[in-house]
C-alpha cells in the first residue's frame, strides 16, 4: 500500500471563438500531480477525424449520424473513406481497423505537444509512487459528447485509455456544486427503479407481470453477483441488499430514496433526451427530470447514479444542435452527486448483464468505481470482442472531488482478521493496523497477519523517505498456542538506520532486532524526523 494519494491528471477541451469556419480548440490540464504539469494547447479540428467519426457511426451506432460540424473539404476524395488502405479482408478486419483509427485519432488529437508531455509526466510520477494514474476528460463543446473518447489509444498494440490497468479513466465537469457529506457504508444498497420500457400508453397486466419479472430477475443477478465475491480472498464480504420499485410515480421513488440508506441508484426504462437533464418516464403519464433527481439524490447522500439506458450520456438537440451541460450524466454531477454511470448508445440485455455481473463483482470487492467500471468493460471487451461496440458504450462521470471510493477498502479500515489466530472461530476478530498518529483516515491493514515496510515499491507499506531502507522492516503476528487467546505481534528490523519505538522512558532504537509490539506503540522508521505512526490491535465484532 502505498504512502501518498493517488496522483490524478485532469484535462478540458473547450472551443475557441474564431472569425473563420474552422473549428478550433483549447486542451490545458486542469489537475496534475505536479507543477510543471499545468499546460495549454490551442488546435483546430481536423476534417479527416470527422470522416472517420462518421464512418465508425454508420458501422457501430444506432443514432442518427451526428456530423459534428460541416467539412471544409467534403469533396476531398482522399478523406472519403478513412481506412482506404484496409483492402477487402472482410467485415471483421474493417470493423477493427476502424475502431482502432478512431482511438487512435482522437488519442493524436488530444494528446499532442505539451499535453502529451504532461501526461508523460504524470504517468511517471504514479509509477514512481507505485500507484495508478486517474485521468479525467471534460469535454466542454456539446457536439463533442457522443465521440466514444473511452476508445482512445496511443498506438497500435497498446492498451486503450479505458482499459489500461495504470490508468483510472471518467468524464468530469468542473462546473459543479461542492460534493456535500456522505454517510459511510459497508454494503451494497441497491434502490432499483424499473421504468416505462418506450413512450408507450399504458402497461396491459401481462406486461406489468413481464416488468415484476425482470425486476426479480435484475436484483437477483445484483445481489449474487456481489455475492460472488465472497469465494474470493476478501475475508470481510459486502453485504447487497437491492430494494425494487416498478414503474414508481415520482412521489413514491422519491420517498423511498428519503426512507432508505441507498448508496446506489440504479434506474432501468426509458427516459427521453431534455434540457433539464432528460426525463425519466417512471410511468405512463408521470417522469421525473434529471434535475430533480440530482437534488434528492444529494439530499439522500446517495453516491452512485446507474441508467442501463442509451440516452443517459447523450446531450439534448435543439434545432439540429447539442445543447450544452444537458446531458442527465452532466447534470446529476452539476448537482453534487458523486458518480453517474449511463451508456454512450443503445446496449442489449445480454450486453448489460455481462457489464452489470463484472460492475457488481468489482464494487463488492471495495474497488474504487472508475476501477470497477474498467475491469466490467475488459468483461464485455473479452465476450464481444475489440470490433464490437459493447465495450465502447458504458460512460463514467465523477466529480471532480470524488475519490471514486464507493465501499472503504480494507486498507483504510482496522478489519483484520488474521488466519491463524484462536479467536478467529469466534464473534470478536483481533485485528491489527498501522495509522498515521496525526492523521486517523490514513490506515494499513496487516494482510494475512503480515505487513512489510520499507522503500521499495514491492512492500506494503510504502515510505519513500531517504532514511527508510528498501526492506526496512516487517511486522507479524504470531499465535502462542495454550499461552493465550490472542496472537502477539512482533516488529523485526533490517534496516540501516534502525526503527524507533516510544516506551515509557522514551524513544528506543531498534536495530536489526525483534521486539514485541503492544497497541498503542508509537513507532518511527529510520529517523526521529519521519512520521509517526501508531500500531493498533482492536476486535471486530461480526455478530448480526
Amino acid at each position: 500500500m502505498s504512502w501518498s494519494e493517488i496522483p490524478c491528471l485532469s484535462i478540458a477541451i473547450a472551443p475557441l471563438k474564431t472569425s473563420t469556419s474552422a473549428k478550433h480548440f483549447a486542451i490545458w490540464v486542469l489537475k496534475a500531480p505536479s507543477p510543471g504539469g499545468y499546460v495549454h494547447h490551442d488546435c483546430s479540428w481536423p476534417d479527416a477525424l470527422t470522416h472517420t467519426w462518421q464512418g465508425w457511426q454508420q458501422l457501430f451506432s444506432t443514432q442518427p449520424l451526428s456530423s459534428v460540424w460541416n467539412l471544409s473539404a467534403a469533396n476531398d476524395p482522399n478523406l472519403l473513406d478513412p481506412l482506404s488502405n484496409v483492402g477487402n479482408s472482410g467485415l471483421s478486419s474493417y470493423s477493427a481497423s476502424l475502431m482502432q483509427e478512431l482511438g487512435l485519432q482522437l488519442w493524436q488529437w488530444v494528446f499532442s505537444g505539451s499535453i502529451q508531455n504532461s501526461f508523460a509526466q504524470s504517468i511517471g510520477i504514479a509509477i514512481g509512487q507505485n500507484q495508478p494514474l486517474r485521468l479525467r476528460l471534460e469535454i466542454r463543446d456539446p457536439e463533442l459528447i457522443a465521440l466514444p473518447w473511452e476508445i482512445m489509444q496511443p498506438r497500435p498494440g497498446k492498451p486503450t485509455i479505458s482499459l489500461n490497468p495504470q490508468l483510472r479513466f471518467s468524464r468530469t465537469t468542473s462546473d459543479v456544486d461542492p460534493l456535500a457529506p456522505r454517510r459511510t457504508s459497508q454494503s451494497l444498497n441497491i434502490l432499483l427503479v424499473l421504468g416505462q420500457e418506450a413512450e408507450t400508453s399504458a402497461a396491459t397486466a401481462a406486461e406489468c407481470l413481464q416488468l415484476e419479472q425482470e425486476a426479480l430477475a435484475l436484483a437477483q443477478l445484483l445481489e449474487e453477483s456481489a455475492q460472488s465475491c465472497e469465494s474470493s480472498d476478501n475475508l470481510v464480504p459486502v453485504h447487497c441488499q437491492v430494494k425494487t420499485l416498478v414503474q414508481p410515480s415520482p412521489a413514491e421513488t422519491i420517498a423511498e430514496l428519503e426512507n432508505g440508506t441507498y448508496n446506489i441508484f440504479f434506474y432501468a426504462g426509458h427516459g427521453v433526451c431534455a434540457p433539464a437533464g432528460g426525463q425519466l418516464l417512471l410511468q405512463n403519464g408521470t417522469t421525473l427530470s434529471g434535475t430533480e433527481l440530482a437534488q434528492v439524490l444529494v439530499r439522500t447522500q446517495v453516491t452512485l447514479a446507474v441508467f442501463n439506458a442509451c440516452w443517459g450520456a447523450q446531450s439534448d438537440r435543439q434545432n439540429g444542435r447539442a445543447i450544452e451541460r444537458s446531458s442527465l450524466a452532466e447534470v446529476l454531477i452539476h448537482h453534487g452527486v458523486p458518480a453517474v454511470l449511463g451508456m454512450r448508445d443503445s446496449i442489449t440485455d445480454e450486453e448489460a448483464i455481462s457489464f452489470i455481473k463484472g460492475f457488481a463483482r468489482s464494487l463488492a470487492e471495495r474497488m474504487p468505481i472508475d476501477r470497477a467500471v474498467a475491469i466490467a468493460r475488459q468483461q464485455l471487451l473479452t465476450i464481444y470482442k475489440f470490433n464490437q461496440p459493447a465495450w465502447t458504450l458504458p460512460v463514467l462521470y465523477m466529480h471532480p472531488e470524488f475519490d471514486g471510493v464507493l465501499i472503504q477498502p480494507l486498507d483504510s479500515l482496522i478489519t483484520e482478521l488474521p488466519e491463524n489466530t484462536i479467536s478467529g472461530m469466534r464473534s470478536a476478530f483481533t485485528v491489527a493496523c498501522l495509522r498515521l498518529l496525526h492523521n486517523t483516515h490514513k490506515v494499513w491493514r496487516l494482510r494475512n497477519g503480515m505487513m512489510r515496510v520499507g522503500r521499495r515499491s514491492e512492500n506494503d507499506l510504502v515510505i519513500p523517505e531517504r532514511w527508510v531502507s528498501q526492506k526496512h522492516a516487517e511486522i507479524f503476528c504470531r499465535d502462542i498456542s495454550g499461552t493465550r487467546a490472542d496472537p502477539v505481534y512482533f516488529l523485526r528490523d533490517f534496516s540501516r538506520y534502525g526503527t524507533l519505538i516510544k516506551r515509557s522512558n522514551g524513544w528506543q532504537k531498534v536495530h536489526h532486532q525483534e521486539v514485541q509490539l503492544e497497541s498503542g506503540s508509537l513507532l518511527k522508521f529510520g529517523s526521529s524526523q519521519g512520521q509517526t505512526l501508531e500500531f493498533v490491535v482492536e476486535s471486530l465484532n461480526l455478530d448480526p
